[in-house]
């Protein structure tokens, strides 16, 4: 069959689409911006469309000969996301009408199990966003899932730096809510198949592993899974969703604007109440994935350097469409740069090894401190901080998050660009060229970018511009001497 997948950039769709390929199935991607999956594995394999699902217009090119279309996208985190949800959900619906699509499939989230209990906005939304999909007179599965446990999620990442980072902990009453957690393994096997139900079915599926939990003992067993010691945890009743979420924002690499939806969506019990899937998705042979061998096989991938997808993958909207200063098509205005360049004596390729290895736990070779507190700063703020780390220490792809920054461009070998996603006054960009030398020696090029919104942005890089020589010069020097110091430089020296 012809699937389209809708939000491919994300966790779940950047994992689905290859498991379709390896299905037999053809896959067309729906992107803002097809460069967003030019670095991705499969990309060869599959069909980018440009589209955009708030832009209906953009849509029926996409959508043509497709079978089956998947619907993975979401504006967590974002101002006003039930109303942007309510319309990509709506314009989703009516192009898959339009095109004759025989199947729709939706991963949502659970839905309140106590009689009049009020959901929260996030669960809300998703909630209208299935209702619209179902009405749509194209058959449609909803699959419904609470804690999804996998490498690189949201809510494997909340549960796995509080465990680790807190040995005893005050926390909110709802960590005794119950919960019953799925594998990604589970839920991406789960939405594979489903492209095969048939065509009568137009229904949504709670969908759990095999334990039932509280929050409290999920900590409990990602303790003992990670050879921890076991947690001392004490709940309390005056930390509400909004204190949560900052408490899981300060400790966790999850701002708190995702932390907070997911917080909220915490204090609902969160329990399949039926397993009807199973009538057209049968169990594997070896039964559902439990909680403790999906945190193990979470931890072995992240141990490994192996996490295919991370919740900082997708970006929402992208980026506003300001081209680079320097771009042809730039139409003028005021520019700061800070330019730095250094003779490095090793070759290109010694270069670039450091380069896309800036970032995460690499740092970012300079000053410590300053880049420690501009996170903790951007954090306290609303922003994302450094914590979003990388996905893989060694290669970088473009449309990753990287600390505070997005991955916008990448030459091997040749250039990594990078777009600020910190709060910040104006737009900033953030380049690093390593240039041949001739005779085995290179030269680095390293060029900040600033365009200044309004008064604040001049004031903001007035501020800031007398700490660049140590930054952004310690940055150059020291990325200069990690290459000339890499072990094969060390060994030819020798």
């Amino acid at each position: 069959m012809r699937c389209l997948v809708t939000g491919a950039t994300g966790y779940i769709g950047g994992r689905l689409a290859p498991r379709l390929l390896a299905e037999g199935h053809t896959v067309r991607c729906l992107a803002r911006k097809a460069g967003r999956l030019r670095d991705v594995p499969w990309a060869s394999r599959a069909e980018i469309a440009e589209g955009d699902l708030r832009k209906p217009e953009t849509l029926p090119a996409a959508f043509d000969g497709v079978d089956v279309a998947y619907y993975l996208v979401h504006s967590l985190g974002q101002q006003g996301f039930e109303a942007a949800d309510r319309e990509a959900a709506t314009n989703f619906a009516a192009a898959a009408r339009a095109a004759g699509v025989r199947r729709i499939v939706y991963l949502g989230g659970p839905e309140p199990t106590e009689e009049g209990e009020v959901p929260s906005p996030h669960l809300r939304s998703r909630a209208e966003v299935a209702r619209i999909l179902l009405a749509s007179g194209v058959p449609t599965a909803v699959l419904r899932a609470a804690v999804i446990i996998g490498s690189g999620s949201a809510s494997f990442e909340m549960l796995r730096y509080l465990t680790e980072r807190l040995p005893a902990m005050v926390t909110p009453r709802w960590v005794r809510n119950r919960i019953q957690p799925i594998a990604v393994r589970d839920v991406l096997r789960y939405l594979v198949d489903c492209a095969s139900l048939p065509p009568e079915v137009n229904r949504g599926f709670d969908i759990g592993g095999p334990d039932v939990l509280t929050f409290q003992e999920m900590m409990q067993r990602y303790a003992a899974v990670a050879g921890l010691r076991p947690r001392m945890i004490v709940p309390v009743r005056p930390l509400t969703p909004s204190l949560s979420s900052h408490w899981v924002g300060l400790i966790t690499p999850v701002p708190n604007a995702i932390a907070r939806p997911l917080v909220e969506s915490l204090i609902h019990e969160a329990v399949a109440h039926e397993h009807d899937i199973a009538r057209y998705v049968p169990d594997p042979p070896g039964g559902l994935t439990g909680f403790d061998r999906a945190v193990e096989l979470a931890l072995t991938k992240v141990r490994d350097a192996e996490v295919e997808t991370r919740w900082s993958t997708a970006s929402g909207p992208d980026a506003p469409a300001e081209p680079l200063p320097s771009d042809p098509k730039w139409s003028g205005g005021t520019v700061y740069t800070d330019v730095r360049e250094r003779a490095v004596d090793a070759p290109p390729a010694a270069l670039w090894r450091v380069i896309e290895g800036v970032g995460g736990e690499h740092g970012w070779y300079s000053f410590p401190l300053a880049w420690s507190v501009r996170g903790w700063l951007d954090r306290l703020v609303g922003g994302v901080g450094l914590r979003r780390g990388r996905r893989d220490p060694h290669h970088l792809q473009v449309g990753e998050a990287l600390d505070f920054w997005r991955v916008e461009e990448i030459v091997p070998g040749e250039l990594l660009r990078l777009r600020a996603e910190m709060r910040l006054p104006g737009r900033a960009w953030l380049e690093m060229r390593a240039e041949p030398a001739g005779e085995g020696r290179s030269r680095y090029v390293q060029r900040a970018v600033f365009l200044p919104r309004g008064l604040p942005g001049h004031l903001y890089w007035g501020s800031v511009a007398p700490f660049h020589a140590v930054v952004f010069g310690g940055m150059a020097r020291n990325i200069a001497r990690g290459a000339e110091q890499s072990p094969a430089v060390a060994s030819r020296s020798a």
